[in-house]
């Protein structure tokens, strides 16, 4: 459990990253990554959150 975390941190921060880069180079492509790295980590999080649920359930 506790490696899940730690790869939706490091997605999260990966995400922030390309943002940064984004705003620093003003390049739309680091925007568009960043984008998709953000849905794709929230994904993850959802489902690894609706799996705990479940367990209590």
């Amino acid at each position: 459990m506790l490696v899940f975390r730690f790869l939706i941190l490091l997605c999260l921060l990966g995400a922030a990253a390309s943002f940064a880069f984004y705003v620093g180079t003003g390049q739309p492509r680091f925007k568009n990554w960043g984008w998709k790295i953000l849905k794709w980590t929230l994904l993850a999080a959802f489902c690894f959150f609706t799996v705990l649920i479940l367990e209590r359930i």
